[in-house]
């Protein structure tokens, strides 16, 4: 049973990978769909918590998601397990492009367009879903709304910390009388405080050795490990902000032309699963599949161990009944970030025709009332695509 426990975990995560087009957004939108309405291993508050959580913390706010509930469910290795299942069908595609792809192949647009439409409907599906219990009165409506409008009037990474640190402080004041003692109740990640501790130490150790070692001794793989484990640790706002941060670091210092950089990023988009497995193309470009896969592990490692360090302080701060009013408020902001992201990038990069529209309320439809699963709904986006888009 505890091996069952496990495979569940990973073929789950696994699955997700295969099927999660779309970003981060619509990453958010599968694992509701996924593991709170179909599977219900987390409740509606606790995974609002787990995703305020991760907007908060630097690097790819869906693979943190995808992490915790592993943790959630089972423990460090079922942390590890949610991460690979999610994370390796996209490393193991990139690498196979930069290893025996031209870097100027053309994919088929029809196809990929279909899945945009995809994730139209996936995101607007886990909104309506996650309104429901996040913004179910009048101030929290509010909320999310300002948060919402604030974030696509000054797009800026930086902004949504500043936004859900001042909806905790709002919630604070406003709902912390009003919410009853139950609602502390919630899933408790089997993580302790000391392992949350250690895997912070961990955090700030790999941040700051590797730089000092550096300035003494001339070592290219730790050199190579440093450059991504950095680009992981230092961004907000998931994998389109840590392009900039990758291109300066590789582009002119390794002698990476900006055409095949550019190129792979493009192949990052058209895969399923977290933006930030960009770093597999890079890493096998520059020193093969093995470089590939070390890539990927310095990238994520710092969002592996900030989930981990953080989830058991938060678990305790989330329960404290002063802290109710303030994450109740945070889970309403990150509501309208959701929403946000909806309308940009997702509304105005897919939905450019009548037919957009139409094909998406189809997918809509389907998703939503007719109960189809998210995996009927990406099969059919793709073939709608390909046949009637191309």
């Amino acid at each position: 049973m505890v091996l069952k426990h496990y495979v569940d975990i990973f073929t789950i995560a696994l699955r997700l990978g295969l099927t999660s087009f779309g970003g981060p957004t619509a990453h958010l939108a599968y694992f509701h769909n996924e593991y709170v309405k179909q599977k219900r291993w987390l409740s509606e508050k606790s995974y609002a918590d787990l995703v305020a959580l991760s907007q908060f913390l630097p690097g790819p706010a869906s693979s943190q998601v995808g992490i915790g509930i592993g943790l959630y469910r089972g423990g460090l290795l079922g942390g590890i397990l949610a991460f690979l299942g999610f994370t390796l069908p996209s490393v193991f595609l990139l690498i196979a492009f930069a290893m025996w792809f031209p870097t100027d192949l053309a994919f088929a647009t029809g196809l990929l367009k279909g899945l945009q439409l995809v994730a139209v409907a996936i995101v607007a599906h886990a909104i309506i879903g996650m309104s429901q219990s996040l913004a179910s009165d009048a101030p929290r409506q509010w909320i999310a709304f300002v948060a919402m409008a604030t974030m696509l009037l000054f797009p800026h990474p930086f902004i949504q910390v500043g936004i859900i640190l001042i909806a905790a402080c709002i919630g604070r004041l406003l709902f912390t009388q009003g919410i009853s003692r139950e609602n502390s109740t919630s899933d408790r990640v089997p993580i302790s405080k000391r392992g949350g501790s250690i895997a912070l130490f961990l955090f700030f150790f790999f941040l700051f050795a590797p730089p000092i070692i550096l300035v003494w001794k001339d070592i290219p793989m730790l050199s190579f490990f440093e450059s991504f484990y950095q680009s992981g640790a230092l961004v907000f706002g998931g994998g389109h902000v840590v392009l900039p941060l990758l291109e300066q670091q590789f582009v002119s210092p390794t002698g990476l032309s900006g055409e095949t950089f550019l190129a792979g990023y493009g192949a990052t988009q058209a895969v399923p699963g977290p933006l930030f497995t960009f770093a597999a193309y890079l890493g096998a470009v520059l020193n093969g599949p093995i470089g590939g896969l070390f890539a990927t592990f310095a990238m994520f490692l710092p969002a592996f161990l900030l989930i981990v360090g953080a989830l058991p302080f938060w678990d305790l701060l989330r329960n404290n009944a002063h802290m109710q009013g303030s994450v109740s408020a945070m889970n309403a902001a990150v509501l309208g970030l959701l929403i946000a992201a909806f309308y940009d990038p997702i509304w105005t990069s897919s939905m450019t025709s009548s037919v957009h529209f139409t094909i998406a309320s189809l997918l809509f439809l389907l998703l939503q009332f007719q109960k189809w699963p998210s995996w009927k709904i990406v099969l059919l986006g793709a073939m709608i695509g390909a046949f009637f888009l191309s």
